[in-house]
């Protein structure tokens, strides 16, 4: 692998771990009631660093990722007992509704508009409820509204309180967010079947910083 196709295979992994790490904490908060603080908050600020010079920069610095680099990690370990096949299904479902979400101009024009809206009071403290409620407002009135639905399965006793549910929203936001840059930066299917070993050793190259 060229040195290039290495900063570039770089990138993705962090994409995708920003991506896995959102879903993490979605699948967190709807079975136990309660996101990881720190995992949690490293995601959400990502959606607003649209401009951000860099992969990493994007989500401030890659040791914020690391919960989301572990989960790749064991998934690329076949032997691995934590690797999860809910958390896996959960983010091709994420990865089929950037697609369809990024075909959509409008909605694009929406989103972005609305994160720049929302934007001003996430400088404070992004992980305020009064965010998370409009973050996760504006996936309901745009991203949610694309078939199939993402859908989350969890304990119904949290999934009916509203507070969990526009985190949860504001998560899938976020990780949704992550997908679109793992796929400006070249991601597609295709390297989960050709690449998983170059994938694998770029994870283990981030976790050991």
């Amino acid at each position: 692998m060229s040195r290039n196709a290495s900063n570039h295979m770089a990138d993705r992994m962090l994409a995708l771990a920003g991506l896995v790490q959102a879903l993490a904490q979605v699948r967190r908060i709807a079975e136990h009631g309660q996101s990881d603080p720190s995992a949690a908050k490293a995601v959400v600020d990502s959606v607003f660093r649209i401009d951000a010079p860099s992969a990493e920069a994007v989500y401030g610095q890659a040791s914020a990722l690391a919960p989301g680099l572990r989960v790749l990690r064991d998934y690329f370990d076949k032997q691995a007992q934590g690797r999860n096949e809910a958390l896996l299904r959960l983010t091709l479902s994420v990865l089929q509704l950037e697609r369809r979400f990024s075909g959509q101009p409008d909605m694009v024009e929406a989103v972005g508009n609305g994160i720049a809206r929302i934007a001003p009071r996430a400088e404070a403290d992004s992980a305020h409820p009064d965010v998370l409620n409009a973050l996760g407002g504006l996936y309901a009135e745009t991203l949610s509204q694309l078939r199939p639905k993402v859908m989350v399965q969890g304990n119904p006793h949290y999934l009916a309180q509203p507070a969990v549910v526009a985190e949860i929203r504001a998560l899938l936001l976020a990780a949704v967010r992550s997908a679109v840059l793992w796929r400006q930066l070249g991601g597609s299917y295709w390297d989960f079947l050709f690449s998983r070993k170059a994938m694998r050793e770029t994870v283990e190259g981030w976790l050991r910083g």
